[in-house]
């Protein structure tokens, strides 16, 4: 073992602890191991992946659903000092050709439902030797995962792992383009997970429940890894489905539960008719945007009484500002304080770090954290634009506008890239976006600005809504006293959805380049 603990380190820790406590549970293909059994069936894959060719810094690319094989897969590549590099299991054949090629992969697994998207860019691949499919019936090309689970040694690999060597590629969801790959360490990992332990009050008595994507570092980071840090248990689902998750918070009496907001607010409307026991729950965490004050109330109402928002991006961890359950009502719109041996700073967009801003005054946010990304993957610029050190500290410049009050809370205004000027003022998308959620119609919005010669951009909204012209909403934005006249949209679009990146968030460069948009359903004169 190396000075530090590596991610490997971590599980066999807990198996030296803990061996018989419950370690997964993956009720889809009825499977329930303890941490001695979990541990084996990892050493079982390294051996097998070393039988493959894998070797040290070789990437591993996952192309899965959530599943006990992306917990055993991603252990066994810490265990080999092999790199995990997951894909989102949603990308059409382009964008996996991109990520595979840009990552250099040396193997690709990928299961039933994405064997079609695999096979449209399997020819494209340049890097890729082996594959490996999880499911039966494999195709010729491809190793069968179970196959390779039972020919595999039980013993420990032989392999040197130290904390400074790469755990994984992490490629952005991309809300401004093309995937980054972020390189995490292991070290940086071990410590998010302690991080994430004490925040939750995580104890080995926990049961997890993992509906949100794996292959997303919300759910793989800040859930998975801590729970077998610690020696909980980790109850797996293949997809998001609100009634077999609160079916399973009943069954296995789930403690702790990572949602976006969205399916915090479905899991809170299906609990409201359903007749399952939800009292073992005791902490719901969320992130991707805050918690609409009326979806928190439902939560509470029929789920559990406290909740932790965690803020953050792939580039830290991903969490490294978190409100805790008695800041939820008091703080309302807030992001939280900068966790354990994380801080924060606010200061004009692209400037030192140093040149910090007062209180209240909004600029970019910059976060120091032990959890930072070594770099963007083949992005010198990128990497250098966004890591930048001051006196002995490094900051990363998180493209985030917000600011933080006389308490120290942080609060997220908007993105640095999405802030509008028309006719020389500033106009942050979020507050526009605000005051159309206010309308009963509205179920989603997104506001950004469009170019125009005279007042050099005009604010334009994509709204999802059922009910209501644009004439009437403009009506209710006028009315409204949250927002002065000038900001209000020039020219309102009805879609029947928003592009959204795995992690709930709206792609807004998409809205922009969407040529298939047309005319505005309204364009209201510029006063």
């Amino acid at each position: 073992m190396s000075a530090h603990p590596t991610i490997g380190d971590t599980l066999e820790q807990t198996v030296d602890r803990h061996p018989n406590r419950e370690a997964i549970v993956y009720p889809r293909k009825d499977q329930r191991w303890t941490y001695e059994e979990f541990d084996e069936r990892v050493n079982r894959l390294a051996n097998s992946f070393r039988e493959l060719g894998v070797e040290k810094g070789d990437r591993v690319a996952t192309v899965l659903q959530n599943g006990s094989e992306m917990a055993l897969t991603v252990y066994a590549c810490a265990k080999l000092g092999a790199v995990f590099t997951p894909l989102n299991f949603r990308l059409p054949p382009g964008e996996i050709e991109y990520i595979v090629n840009d990552a250099a992969a040396d193997v690709v697994m990928f299961e039933s439902s994405t064997q079609e998207a695999i096979e449209g860019a399997k020819q494209a691949l340049e890097t890729v030797d082996s594959y490996v499919f999880i499911d039966e019936d494999a195709p010729e090309y491809a190793s069968s995962f179970y196959d390779l689970l039972e020919s595999g040694s039980p013993e420990r690999p032989e392999a040197t792992v130290e904390e400074d060597d790469v755990y994984a590629f992490i490629y952005t969801s991309g809300t401004t383009g093309r995937p980054k790959g972020v390189v995490h360490e292991h070290r940086s990992m071990v410590e998010h997970n302690l991080l994430c332990i004490a925040e939750m009050n995580l104890t080995r008595d926990d049961v997890g429940l993992s509906i949100m994507p794996l292959y997303h570092c919300a759910e793989l980071h800040c859930n998975l890894f801590p729970r077998v840090h610690r020696g909980a248990t980790s109850v797996i689902h293949h997809e998001f489905d609100p009634v077999a998750a609160l079916e399973a918070v009943d069954e296995y009496d789930v403690s702790l539960l990572f949602a976006a907001p969205t399916a915090w607010n479905a899991l809170s409307l299906t609990a409201a008719d359903s007749p399952v026991d939800s009292s073992s729950l005791r902490l719901g965490l969320y992130g991707a945007a805050p918690m609409p004050e009326q979806v928190l109330e439902n939560c509470r109402e029929h789920l559990c009484d406290d909740y932790v928002q965690a803020y953050g991006m792939t580039e830290i961890g991903p969490a490294g500002v978190f409100q805790p359950p008695e800041d939820q009502r008091p703080k309302q719109g807030s992001a939280g304080l900068p966790g354990l041996n994380h801080q924060v700073r606010i200061v004009e967009p692209d400037a030192d770090p140093d040149q910090t801003l007062e209180d209240g005054e909004i600029g970019e946010i910059l976060i120091a954290s032990p959890c930072v990304m070594r770099e963007y993957w083949n992005r010198p610029e990128a990497t250098e634009h966004s890591l930048r050190e001051a006196e002995g500290t490094t900051w990363y410049y998180t493209g985030d506008l917000g600011y933080r009050d006389e308490d120290g809370y942080l609060f997220v205004v908007d993105r640095k890239d999405d802030m509008i000027v028309s006719g020389g003022e500033n106009i942050y998308p979020a507050e526009v976006e605000d005051v159309l959620f206010a309308h009963d119609a509205v179920e989603e919005a997104a506001v950004l600005g469009e170019p125009d010669e005279e007042w050099g951009e005009l604010v334009v909204a994509y709204v999802v809504a059922d009910g209501v012209t644009a004439e009437e909403l403009d009506t209710a934005v006028l009315e409204s006293d949250d927002l002065a006249d000038f900001k209000r949209p020039r020219a309102y679009y009805f879609v029947d959805e928003l592009p959204k990146n795995p992690s709930g968030k709206v792609q807004k460069f998409r809205l922009r380049e969407d040529d298939d948009a047309g005319e505005p359903d309204a364009e209201i004169t510029t006063t």
